[in-house]
């Protein structure tokens, strides 16, 4: 498997386990994570769409699997699931230890 997507990858599978295992807050399996996912997706397409197409970033092709949503290697979705749910998993963990410290 190529390093890039075996790397995206695991970072995703990294997350989901923080998320569910290690924080606890269940966050992937909402609806409202992926609602959010979805209210992301226009601007990672713009901006990240424009990146590789000028191209400012490359991908050197025996690193990833080729398949691009645009000019957007896949992977970077991958990437980009794993950073939103571990920022919004912290997010929510921080939120429900704060209220309880207030309690």
């Amino acid at each position: 498997m190529p390093e890039y997507t075996l790397l995206t990858a695991v970072a995703l599978m990294v997350a989901i386990g923080i998320d569910l295992w290690v924080l606890r807050t269940g966050l992937v399996g909402t609806r409202r994570f992926w609602l959010t996912v979805l209210a992301i997706i226009p601007g990672k397409l713009l901006l990240n769409g424009y990146l590789t197409a000028v191209p400012i970033v490359l991908y050197h092709k025996p690193y990833y699997l080729g398949i691009r949503v645009g000019s957007i290697p896949v992977e970077d979705f991958f990437y980009m699931l794993a950073i939103v749910l571990l920022v919004l998993s912290l997010w929510e963990k921080l939120k429900s230890v704060c209220r309880a410290s207030l309690s």
